[in-house]
């Protein structure tokens, strides 16, 4: 009690003088040589702590500076794997990144102004992502996305003010894409184009690249994994490990029921609004899987790039059922909340980690956050009511419990 007195009173009056150190780059708490007998008691409970107490002109402007976070219990003795944690973002997933590239990229080549309505087909996230934008912008926002995705992400864009257009389920992501371009065209409207535009990877060359650069630089990193939906992470920030340290091992993942990379074959393309480059059809490798955000139908041309620039060292598949097992694993065991394909890339960075030589470093993106995912099968086991173990703790004390 003494100890907890001592620290209300410390922090409120660090709080009040604002001598709690907030500088570019780590940061930590920082107490004045009279508060560190005071504190003594306390040491190391601020361990680690690393508060972004900065002021920033507007919610984009915090997009990015992702952490990278040790995985401690899941990884096989040995080998060290690491996971950059992109539901950091404000939005909750990578595709911020995206959603930025792309607004920006229109902005300066003057195709957005004041008023505009960008449209464009989404799992969700990059819609999600696009909302957000386009409301601290101004911008008027129309998401095309397939029933077959949670509708959890719906809302999410709705509540952002964005409208959401629903094809239907069978037709896939070549579906969702096609009524995107008929709008963009019907209406005069912006089409985003993540899946072709090369302001996808550039972002990822100049942001996630570089983070992972500077947060590995002086140390051991000998593979990095990664799963694509657009490709951007993998052939932007591919494009800068490669670069920078080409003796790291870029591993790909894909659905095993989508393997499309895995298949060899190539993907029709099409002109659409005077450019080349979207799907002309599903790609014949491609089935249903429970990966949302991962493989749509189709190979983009984004990924296609990184494909055809050989930076990728290596294709793995992955199942849907193992995806979502390390995704709960995940959180009961290192209290890291990520989706479906956060689940499906460390899964696959788990099965380079068993072959990898000892001493080896991995490290898997983790694209967005298992909030995502309430309504899907990552959900499916965990119960709304009380379990009977639940009941039996709640019911060992006088106050009454729900029945």
């Amino acid at each position: 009690l003494f100890c907890t007195g001592i620290l209300y009173r410390f922090v409120r009056w660090q709080c009040f003088s604002a001598s709690i150190a907030c500088q570019p780059g780590p940061h930590r708490f920082r107490f004045p040589p009279s508060s560190q007998a005071a504190m003594s008691c306390f040491e190391g409970c601020f361990k680690g702590l690393t508060p972004k107490c900065q002021t920033y002109s507007d919610i984009t402007k915090t997009i990015g500076g992702t952490p990278v976070v040790k995985v401690n219990k899941l990884a096989p003795e040995g080998v060290e794997l690491y996971v950059k944690l992109e539901y950091f973002n404000p939005l909750g997933s990578v595709k911020d990144r995206l959603a930025l590239a792309i607004i920006e990229d229109g902005e300066q080549k003057g195709l957005l102004k004041a008023g505009s309505t960008v449209v464009e087909a989404t799992s969700g996230n990059t819609g999600i992502a696009l909302a957000m934008v386009c409301a601290q912008r101004g911008y008027q926002f129309v998401a095309v996305m397939a029933a077959s995705f949670s509708v959890e992400r719906r809302k999410i864009m709705r509540a952002l003010g964005a409208k959401v257009i629903v094809t239907p389920a069978p037709l896939g992501g070549t579906g969702m894409v096609k009524k995107a371009e008929e709008l963009a065209e019907k209406h005069g409207w912006y089409l985003a184009r993540q899946f072709e535009t090369e302001a996808n990877p550039a972002f990822h060359e100049k942001t996630t690249g570089p983070e992972i650069l500077e947060a590995f630089q002086g140390k051991r990193l000998d593979y990095w994994v990664t799963g694509y939906g657009t490709g951007g992470t993998f052939t932007g920030a591919g494009r800068a490990i490669k670069k920078e340290r080409p003796d790291v091992k870029i591993v790909l993942s894909e659905p095993e029921k989508a393997p499309m990379v895995t298949s060899g074959d190539k993907q029709a393309r099409k002109e659409v609004l005077g450019q080349f480059g979207a799907p002309a059809d599903k790609h014949a490798s491609w089935t249903a899987h429970p990966i949302q955000g991962w493989a749509p139908n189709f190979i983009p041309l984004v990924t296609e790039m990184g494909l055809e620039a050989k930076l990728h060292d290596e294709v793995k598949l992955v199942g849907g059922d193992i995806a979502i097992k390390t995704a709960l694993d995940l959180a009961t065991k290192e209290g890291i909340f990520c989706g479906i394909s956060g689940g499906a890339t460390v899964a696959t960075a788990l099965e380079v980690c068993r072959a990898a030589p000892k001493g080896s470093v991995v490290l898997a993106m983790v694209p967005d956050t298992a909030e995502r995912y309430l309504s899907t099968p990552l959900f499916a086991g965990v119960p709304a009511e009380m379990s009977a173990e639940e009941q039996e703790i709640g019911g060992s004390t006088e106050t009454a419990i729900e029945k």
